[in-house]
């Protein structure tokens, strides 16, 4: 999974990529810049750490997130909508995080002057919608004449389509908001829209403001909450702090604030919710390992996340839910007490399931 980090210019968002993965990227830069920041992010998971207790193998892997970290949007983006660069950083995610200050920093003056989460959200969806709309009025162009030369039912049925899709942007409406049939759904996919993919947004607030943080996002929420939208919040200095204690020290510094979970936490939890992603594990001597898959998946494309080879040749699977496995304490006891199933090809996969793939190829 790849998700694209947006936001204004000194929003806070590569301090936000940092603490997720541990970069060390340059702070401070606005949309001057066209390279952008790529990382990893692990995906905290506390059964996997259980279960690699309980197994001792050579290897623990935790599930993984890739993230992209582009240049600061301005209102000088215009007419035409974002760059070139950054589109093509983030044509590919999966989703989008945006970042929206909140805090207050003289010697960090905000590059509109002042402090507006909603205005600088709508600023950064105004700019998803114009670059989405540019792309589908340029494909309109080409199909029309398209049509005129050739015709044909499957260019007429993309020209419907597109003109739905520029209607709802030209009403300010984003295409995630939108409904498309399967069929419909497969044309859009190559287009890659910005307003298309679901959104998460950070409110980025000051120390003083977390114990105010649910009343700071009541407004974003209410705006742009939906089921494709979620928000949630960060301080971003105060996680700063945190990243460089040890385990205990943080524990006790989130504890004095008042935070169940630091922010990475929370973010990578919220972007699993929004995208409807779920984690099987797989064990052995030499690797115990977390794999991502989308809710509902069944057991043979599960087993394709590990090779294509195991989806091709899938047989069955022997499932037991994580919560039995540590309860039994062992794969045996888990078979004697029946707790070990086999399943076959339309077994859907559930979170926290242990699966170990038969196959042949």
């Amino acid at each position: 999974m790849e998700i694209g980090i947006v936001g204004l210019p000194l929003s806070g968002k590569t301090t936000l990529f940092n603490l997720l993965t541990h970069a060390g990227a340059e702070t401070g830069f606005g949309a001057g810049k066209k390279k952008a920041n790529l990382g990893v992010s692990r995906v905290p998971d506390p059964r996997l750490d259980r279960l690699s207790e309980m197994w001792s193998p050579k290897k623990t892997t935790p599930a993984t997130i890739r993230y992209v970290d582009v240049a600061g949007v301005e209102r000088s983006a215009g007419k035409e909508g974002l760059s070139a660069e950054t589109l093509t950083h983030l044509k590919n995610t999966d989703a989008l995080l945006a970042v929206v200050r909140a805090f207050e920093d003289e010697q960090v003056p905000h590059v509109e002057g002042t402090l507006d989460p909603l205005r600088d959200l709508s600023m950064l969806q105004s700019e998803f919608l114009l670059s989405d709309l540019i792309i589908v009025e340029n494909r309109l162009e080409r199909l029309e004449k398209q049509i005129k030369t050739k015709g044909g039912k499957e260019l007429e049925a993309e020209h419907v389509l597109l003109t739905r899709c520029r209607e709802a942007l030209e009403a300010e409406t984003p295409l995630r908001e939108s409904e498309f049939s399967a069929e419909e759904a497969r044309l859009l996919k190559g287009f890659q829209f910005l307003t298309q993919k679901p959104l998460v947004v950070a409110l980025n607030l000051g120390e003083a403001d977390i114990p105010r943080a649910s009343e700071l996002l009541a407004p974003l929420a209410a705006r742009w909450g939906t089921a494709h939208v979620a928000a949630t919040y960060l301080c971003a200095t105060v996680e700063q702090e945190i990243s460089e204690l040890s385990a205990e020290d943080a524990r006790a510094f989130l504890d004095d604030l008042g935070i169940d979970t630091s922010a990475t936490d929370r973010i990578i939890r919220t972007s699993y919710e929004l995208l409807g992603l779920i984690s099987f594990f797989t064990m052995g001597e030499d690797e115990c390992r977390a794999w991502t898959i989308r809710r509902g998946t069944k057991a043979p494309q599960a087993a394709g996340t590990i090779h294509t080879d195991l989806e091709r040749g899938f047989i069955r699977a022997e499932v037991v839910r994580y919560d039995d496995f540590v309860a039994a304490g062992s794969l045996p006891a888990c078979r004697d007490k029946g707790l070990l199933r086999l399943e076959g090809k339309e077994y859907v996969v559930h979170d926290g399931d242990v699966l170990n793939i038969r196959f042949s190829v």
